[in-house]
């Protein structure tokens, strides 16, 4: 386990959003150190994946900020007032903050190699050999190395995950944010993916892990959140939440799942 910096990476602040009357997140706060791996744990409906989405621009915020590497996200600074930035602006932020889905959202008509070349050529206008070098060597560091030009469809649901990480490694981004990545398989694929996200962790990549694995977290996790109802009920290392956790909300989940 890397032992984190005091640079915050991730920085959210009172962050507020409701869909209709629905409010989905209450003024959440959460810090993510460089090189740390926080996960984020809770109930369906608590959350988790909203506040994954806020932290790359993909839902507004009603209320509060949130920064990544000191610049804040989807707006910018003037004076006293905030204002949205272009989309333009928004998907270069976006290529500093990577996101795995739960469903892969692999290009089904393009390659793996294919799939990994377009966004560093496209939006970061990387030379074409070069982003083809960046993807074989990140698809050898999944395992994949010889499915280069294999089509998604062809894969299994594992070997379609791994992919979808490699492609977010490859526009070399500042954190890693990943939305139940496991929950789309069976499970007997679950720990190949597990695998190629604890190397990520060990090497010191900054990460966010939304997941119901409780196992998984114990072993990778600097940090373990707890929301509940659009808060943060409980956060810590994850002997001490997961272990003792202080919280009756939590506790009762905990009852649940392990």
């Amino acid at each position: 386990m890397t032992t984190r910096t005091s640079n915050v990476m991730v920085d959210v602040q009172g962050v507020h959003k409701s869909f209709g009357a629905l409010e989905v997140l209450r003024g959440v706060d959460l810090r993510v150190h460089a090189g740390e791996v926080t996960v984020v744990l809770g109930p369906s409906g608590s959350g988790k994946s909203t506040l994954l989405r806020t932290i790359n621009h993909l839902e507004k915020v009603d209320s509060g900020w949130i920064s990544v590497d000191g610049e804040l996200i989807g707006y910018r600074r003037s004076g006293d007032k905030l204002h949205e930035l272009k989309e333009k602006g928004v998907l270069k932020q976006r290529t500093n903050i990577g996101f795995v889905f739960q469903d892969f959202n692999l290009f089904p008509h393009l390659t793996v190699l294919e799939n990994l070349v377009e966004a560093p050529v496209s939006a970061l206008r990387r030379p074409r050999k070069e982003a083809e070098d960046t993807a074989r060597r990140l698809l050898d560091r999944v395992g994949l190395g010889d499915r280069a030009d294999t089509y998604p469809r062809r894969l299994s649901g594992g070997q379609q995950q791994r992919v979808a990480i490699a492609r977010a490694l490859a526009l070399e981004p500042k954190v890693l944010l990943f939305d139940e990545p496991t929950s789309a398989l069976d499970p007997e694929l679950v720990g190949e993916v597990l695998d190629v996200i604890k190397d990520l962790a060990d090497s010191g990549t900054t990460m966010i892990v939304v997941t119901h694995e409780i196992g998984f977290a114990r072993e990778i996790a600097d940090n373990v959140v707890f929301m509940d109802g659009g808060t943060v009920v409980e956060q810590g290392p994850p002997e001490a939440v997961l272990d003792a956790p202080e919280h009756d909300r939590t506790r009762a989940f905990l009852s649940k799942v392990l």
